[in-house]
């Protein structure tokens, strides 16, 4: 059966760890790719639930949420970071839960 390249972008984070999951099972990452998409194809359906939160999303809600989160960055002191100074602390928590 003639084979073809795929290609898929995610988080490196992600990636790592289903990597080293794959080795566990005593497979590489090529493998349990395949093994998902003969299972999609057999089944004729994605063979796990994709589900949201239970969550009422209205424009209320989601208002009433970022007042909240706005309420919480102003008791811890940091309301008043720039976007270069959140970025950078989201990438030292990424460095940090990668180690």
């Amino acid at each position: 059966m003639p084979q073809t390249t795929f290609s898929v972008r995610m988080d490196e984070v992600l990636k790592r760890q289903f990597d080293l999951l794959c080795q566990e099972f005593g497979m590489n990452t090529s493998t349990a790719i395949n093994v998902f998409a003969r299972a999609v194809v057999r089944e004729r359906r994605i063979p796990f639930e994709i589900a949201s939160i239970d969550v009422d999303l209205t424009r209320e809600n989601a208002a009433r949420a970022f007042l909240a989160l706005r309420a919480q960055a102003k008791e811890n002191g940091v309301s008043g970071m720039s976007l270069d100074e959140i970025n950078k602390e989201i990438d030292l928590a990424r460095k940090e839960s990668s180690k």
